[in-house]
């Protein structure tokens, strides 16, 4: 429509896209807009910073993945261009002047995309004029035709998607074996998956769950429930109608106070009893998405299907569970308050002793950016809003600002959490009833999972005391140490390494003094052959570099001159070689160096004026060095 009413022929033709060629070619160094590399360039500009404004970052799956497709391709042309690295999401500043009017969100997210840009852009140049070169290689042996396996290659080890490789091809007029490569694929997500299956062999067969109705979950607010019936025993897979002491199974209960692991966070762990029998719940497990398995062993009597027994959780252990499940819930909040909208979750762990949060975003974080969130998080602990939790239908729960997770399943009914006005989300997690009773939050750690995928792990409660607590102590016996308080380490310290440095600068001032002085003493040693002051000597503490300083030195001592030094230590020889001046018409130093190396079981090489090695026979080298000057005397 825009060409229509501008007069033009082609969409490339009208005035944003003109803009944004023009943008282009100068980034790139173009005299003109004709190319057609930066039509792609412009074009893949439009939809990836959009793809960014919509929350989708670059990654290996999904939305990600083709964001990350069409960005390496940009990037690709642009290599063609001559932009070899930095240029595109410079782009994002041209197309917000011709597109921000219209696109408010645009040039609020701005930075944003720029950043997720430029992130993936230095991610990609690593490897980007690698994997051309390994191109060259496989198109060189190909012929007509590329193998899947090749492109694969290209794929798996330098981040090449095949669609790219094919253009690459394309304009060699060469073409991609794509079921081959297909084949590739498949074959490692078949590897992955055999690799990744859980190896308990927990399940339940539709047969083992015909007429079973799903497990009734009780366990939002009682640990310990009575008359629980016994549904199902599962022992290796197998359903059993009994369970003798000392066996292992999974137990299905028609409902329980047990959380079955799910959402991240782990299943609960307790007792299973009756009048006579004991069975020590393990772990807790989904079993086809509605079941849940109380995995453990019968420690005490004997156990039957729909026998009643009392169902008791480890009270210590789920409340630490939940202090962490709460704390994760107000990370998540405060990541996207202080980076932004496209901050999701990726991946989480929510455990006793710690809580682990994979989450979208491009960079690492900063010690001021991690140590804003962490203040964030304890204020809004120390608010201490009420955490409540209601069930409604789905449609109604996002249209009352709960954030639903992307990729999730969610049925038509959902559980939303609102922590007062820091977090609403959808989650069927165990979680506090005031945020004050998670106590203290401390972040652990940050740092890079996958491409596009940081985690944080941090601690709570208990956890968080400890963590200070040995934080403190070793503080303080830093202090000690130092000879000062816990205030002064960072300037004791500095002070002591600068001490450490200038000390290491002075040792190497006394270490190239004491080198000159031997190397004075070595020159008197060096014999006179035709003219050539030629010397075979073994230094002793001296290390490979301080050899070649000597070399240097004598060389500038002697003139016309061949010399090789030998530094023993360990049992190993380390060789160097130098010749300088007329020295170099009767021998190279590479083949001075090699004539020694050869004969104490070593080797080596270089230039013609500096060659260095080693060797290992010690008891020959006394001879060998003591022969040079008639060996150099023969060469004529």
């Amino acid at each position: 429509l825009s060409a229509v009413l501008q007069h033009v022929h082609s969409n490339y033709e009208i005035d944003s896209f003109v803009h944004l060629l023009q943008a282009a070619a100068e980034l790139s160094g173009q005299q003109s807009i004709e190319h057609p590399s930066l039509r792609v360039v412009a074009d893949h500009i439009r939809a990836c910073a959009f793809m960014v404004v919509d929350g989708v970052l670059p990654g290996n799956e999904g939305r990600g993945y083709v964001l990350r497709r069409i960005i390496r391709r940009a990037l690709r042309h642009g290599h063609k261009l001559g932009a070899h690295t930095g240029f595109f999401h410079k782009l994002v500043a041209p197309l917000v002047e011709v597109m921000g009017e219209a696109y408010p969100e645009l040039v609020k997210r701005q930075s944003t995309v720029e950043r997720a840009l430029a992130a993936e852009e230095e991610r990609f140049a690593e490897t980007l004029d690698a994997g051309m070169k390994v191109f060259e290689e496989v198109a060189a042996r190909s012929g007509e035709q590329i193998r899947g396996v090749d492109v694969f290659k290209l794929y798996d080890t330098y981040g090449f998607p095949a669609d790219l490789t094919a253009d690459v091809a394309r304009e060699r007029g060469m073409t991609i074996d794509q079921p081959g490569f297909e084949a590739a694929m498949s074959e490692q997500r078949e590897k992955s998956r055999s690799a990744s299956q859980f190896s308990g062999g927990f399940g339940i067969t539709a047969e083992q769950s015909e007429g079973l109705a799903p497990t009734r979950f009780g366990g939002y607010d009682r640990l310990q429930m009575d008359d629980c019936k016994i549904a199902r025993i599962l022992v290796d897979g197998e359903s059993r109608g009994a369970l003798n002491a000392g066996e292992k199974a999974v137990i299905v209960l028609d409902r329980t106070p047990f959380y079955a692991e799910s959402g991240g966070q782990v299943g609960d762990c307790g007792q299973l009893c009756s009048d006579n029998a004991e069975f020590v719940v393990e772990d807790t497990v989904k079993l086809a998405g509605v079941y849940h398995g109380h995995v453990g062993r019968l420690t005490a009597g004997r156990l039957e299907i729909q026998q009643s027994i009392s169902a008791e959780v480890d009270g210590p252990r789920r409340r630490a569970t939940v202090l962490n499940h709460s704390a994760t819930h107000l990370l998540h909040a405060e990541l996207r308050a202080e980076l932004g909208d496209h901050v999701s979750q990726k991946g989480s762990l929510v455990a006793p002793d710690r809580l682990r949060f994979d989450f979208s975003h491009f960079q690492p974080m900063t010690a001021e950016q991690l140590e804003r969130v962490e203040r964030r998080v304890n204020q809004a602990i120390r608010a201490n809003a009420q955490a409540e939790a209601a069930e409604m239908g789905f449609d109604e729960a996002i249209a009352a600002g709960a954030m639903a997770l992307f990729g999730e399943k969610y049925g038509d009914r959902v559980r939303v959490l609102r922590m007062g006005e820091f977090s609403t989300e959808l989650c069927g997690g165990t979680h506090v009833n005031a945020l004050g009773d998670i106590g203290l939050f401390r972040i652990v750690s940050e740092g890079g999972v996958a491409s596009g995928v940081r985690r944080i792990e941090a601690v709570t409660g208990e956890a968080a005391l400890d963590f200070v607590a040995r934080r403190d102590q070793a503080l303080d016996q830093a202090a000690d140490l130092l000879g000062g308080t816990a205030e002064q380490v960072a300037d004791r310290l500095a002070q002591l390494l600068e001490r450490v440095k200038q000390t290491e600068r002075e040792l190497e001032s006394l270490k190239s003094k004491q080198a000159s002085a031997a190397g004075g003493d070595l020159a008197t040693q060096a014999a006179d052959v035709d003219g050539i002051k030629v010397l075979g000597a073994r230094v002793e503490g001296v290390d490979a570099k301080r050899a070649r300083e000597m070399i240097d030195d004598l060389k500038s001592r002697l003139g016309d001159c061949a010399v090789l030094l030998a530094a023993a230590g360990d049992g190993k020889v380390a060789l160097v070689a130098g010749v300088a001046g007329r020295g170099l018409a009767k021998v190279k130093a590479g083949e001075l160096l090699q004539h020694v190396a050869k004969q104490i079981n070593g080797r080596g090489g270089g230039r013609p004026d500096l060659a260095q090695g080693g060797g290992e026979d010690l008891d020959t080298l006394p001879a060998l060095l003591a022969s040079l000057p008639a060996w150099i005397a023969e060469r004529g």
